[in-house]
């Protein structure tokens, strides 16, 4: 079998080029026959495919099989034609095999008119009737599945989002959805295929007809009336040779292109819902028995009337309705528990979400050439190396609220942030912001805030300046979701997720979890040092060292705030490699020290950390000093860093906090022995400052 695997994909090839070879090379009466017999095979085939399968997916190869066996009459009916038409008179009616001959002589009863108005009917019933109607039937399911898309990937979200189905029932569904739409797109063409191939059968009938009396009459000396009886009989019979398979093919067409979605076997279909009614067949066998008193003959119309009548007989006993309430109590008790179920998914809330306009949808979608989800799982395969926290997935979901082209990201189902991008263009960003003399629609990065414009991809080549930056859409987007993330990864950094990272900490260095943990300090208590860390976007990959300093220290204090001023001074190689150069060197901005002294004055510790006791007015006047002092290190290119004792470190972070969320606050304890420390400016102590 694994043998013949290897060769099934050059049986199409070899078959169209068999059916070219025919069009060219004359072939024996023997050989047509064999192909012919061929032929009404695979149409029957086809038919009763067509009638097993549960939905019209399952065949849906059948577009381009119509193309195949389409191709295939016509060159048998060139081939026939070649044979009727240049086979000498002694042979007469064997000239194109007893196939033909059959069919003309068996089917049409012997008879030439009889044949003929036979093979009028077929090629009525098939361009007038099946054909027409499997035409119209696709082209408006091809229309009908097109328009219904958005609404019904709409559906598949809200149910992924309500929790109904999974992720990858999700996929599969929308995978249904696409391959519909090619189905009956196909298919709304390949029913012109259908129709044509009828038109093509009429005509080489009549063509033949003409031509075999020409042939007859002059090239083989015969009477007209001897070419009619000979020549018009195997045109008959090439016709119905064809126009049978033809019937079928169409036949299958049309119950294919009108198929439910239902995953049913069509007979079952046919028998649920045509007999499903005891009260219709007991109403037809009553019309039959009235018929009876017509000039109708009355054994046929008894008999089927007491088939129907007894049919609903079967149908409607009562044994099968009393025992259908019996079966439904069940499912009555089990109803309450199939919706507190979902009203229980209704509460789950996802970690992060990122909602999308209308015109962002094709960016998540790989199949239109999106790839907003690869760049989101890169996103998270950086964080994770650069925090050491391993992010929750990013459920993407569509939102006909927002703009088309606008986003929304959500930590914890509240939104934290939104922006707007342009899927078909490009962000160019120059070194400085400036870019108001190139051409494009304005714009502004949504994660840094810098000013630039959206231009399409084409001119870029007359807009791009030098020491320009060129930002994808979808880059865009995760630039700002990495953003985001950096700045709530505190909140997202779950009492699960960190027993998975301890978990697999353990696996390396047992010693170490087992002394912390739960015999030193509970989860929660390292979960909140952790989140403190990552709060100043200091990384926690190396947990191994942090562990290790909370496990020496532990036994000395609970408290988490100390705890992680003391873990921060063992990651001092970590946070000074952070924020120097090079070089080794680290420019920053220090206190005064009576500056200084006022702070560590206006912070106290208690069991729930620390408080500020100065004055609002104060602080805002602090910030604002600092402020401005941080304002000439940025302005350098270098990273805001403010260095001042420990004492006060932590006092001082809370205080700029809210007003400098970007502000680097380190202490003098954290830095390494091989960090060169360059005082940049001195923050004076703003009098007055009442406390």
């Amino acid at each position: 079998m694994s043998h013949l695997a290897r060769w099934q994909n050059l049986v199409l090839p070899v078959g169209i080029i068999v059916c070219l070879l025919v069009l060219i090379v004359p072939l024996p009466a023997g050989l047509l026959d064999f192909l012919l017999a061929a032929n009404i095979a695979a149409a029957v085939i086809i038919l009763l495919t067509t009638l097993a399968v549960k939905t019209p997916l399952e065949f849906s190869v059948f577009p381009s099989l119509l193309l195949v066996t389409t191709l295939s009459r016509l060159v048998l009916n060139v081939a026939s034609t070649r044979l009727i038409l240049t086979a000498a008179p002694t042979q007469q009616l064997d000239a194109a095999g007893q196939v033909i001959r059959a069919f003309g002589e068996f089917v049409a009863g012997n008879h030439t008119v009889a044949g003929l108005v036979i093979f009028s009917i077929i090629v009525v019933i098939q361009f007038v009737v099946i054909t027409k109607g499997t035409g119209r039937i696709s082209e408006v399911a091809a229309r009908f599945t097109l328009d219904g898309m958005p609404g019904r990937q709409m559906a598949i979200d809200a149910d992924l989002n309500a929790g109904l189905i999974d992720n990858l029932e999700a996929q599969r569904r929308r995978q249904e959805i696409v391959q519909q739409a090619d189905f009956y797109g196909a298919m709304d063409g390949a029913s012109k295929f259908v129709r044509g191939d009828a038109v093509a059968g009429l005509m080489i009938t009549l063509i033949n007809i003409v031509g075999g009396l020409f042939v007859g009459v002059v090239q083989g000396g015969l009477t007209l009336a001897e070419a009619g009886q000979v020549f018009t009989r195997l045109t008959i019979g090439d016709g119905l040779v064809a126009q049978v398979p033809a019937l079928l093919i169409s036949v299958a067409a049309g119950l294919l292109a009108t198929r439910s979605s239902q995953s049913l076997d069509l007979p079952d279909q046919f028998l649920q819902q045509l007999f499903s009614r005891p009260q219709v067949l007991a109403v037809a066998a009553g019309f039959l028995g009235l018929l009876v008193f017509t000039r109708l003959p009355a054994l046929p119309l008894l008999t089927i009337g007491a088939g129907c009548a007894g049919l609903a007989y079967l149908l409607g006993r009562p044994d099968e309705r009393q025992t259908a309430p019996e079966k439904a109590e069940p499912a009555a008790d089990e109803a309450p528990k199939a919706v507190e179920k979902r009203i229980e998914d209704y509460l789950a809330v996802d970690p992060l979400e990122l909602e999308i306009g209308v015109g962002l949808i094709r960016l998540a979608d790989p199949k239109r050439g999106g790839d907003l989800l690869n760049q989101i799982t890169e996103v998270r395969r950086l964080l994770a190396v650069e925090l050491g926290v391993v992010l929750p997935k990013v459920r993407i979901r569509d939102n006909l609220r927002l703009e088309r082209r606008g986003y929304r990201i959500k930590v914890a189902g509240n939104p934290v942030a939104e922006g707007s991008v342009h899927p078909d263009k490009v962000l160019l960003l120059t070194a400085d912001g400036e870019t108001s003399e190139s051409p494009g629609e304005p714009a502004c990065d949504p994660a840094t805030g810098r000013r630039g414009r959206w231009i399409a991809p084409d001119r870029l080549d007359l807009a791009q300046p030098q020491r320009a930056t060129i930002i994808e859409p979808t880059a865009a987007i995760t630039r700002h979701l990495g953003q985001v993330v950096r700045k709530h990864a505190a909140e997202l950094l779950t009492r699960e997720l960190v027993k998975h990272l301890i978990d697999e900490l353990r696996k390396t260095s047992p010693a170490v979890v087992e002394e912390l943990v739960p015999g030193l300090m509970r989860l929660g208590e390292v979960q909140q040092v952790l989140q403190q860390l990552l709060r100043e976007e200091v990384p926690i990959r190396p947990l191994e060292t942090i562990l290790e300093a909370l496990g020496d220290h532990a036994a000395h204090s609970r408290d988490p705030l100390t705890l992680t001023e003391l873990v921060r001074r063992r990651l001092g190689r970590t946070l000074s490699a952070r924020y120097r150069d090079p070089q080794r060197r680290l420019r920053a901005v220090v206190l005064d020290p009576p500056l200084e002294d006022r702070i560590l004055a206006g912070i106290q510790h208690h069991e729930q950390g620390l408080s500020i006791r100065l004055s609002a007015q104060t602080v805002q006047r602090l910030c604002e000093r600092i402020d401005r002092e941080v304002a000439g290190l940025l302005r350098r290119g270098y990273p805001p860093v403010v260095l001042v004792s420990p004492e006060i470190r932590a006092g001082l972070k809370q205080m700029t906090a809210a007003r400098l969320p970007h502000l680097v606050v380190l202490s003098f304890d954290e830095i390494t022995p091989d960090t060169i420390v360059d005082p940049v400016n001195a923050v004076p102590d703003p009098m007055p400052m009442a406390a």
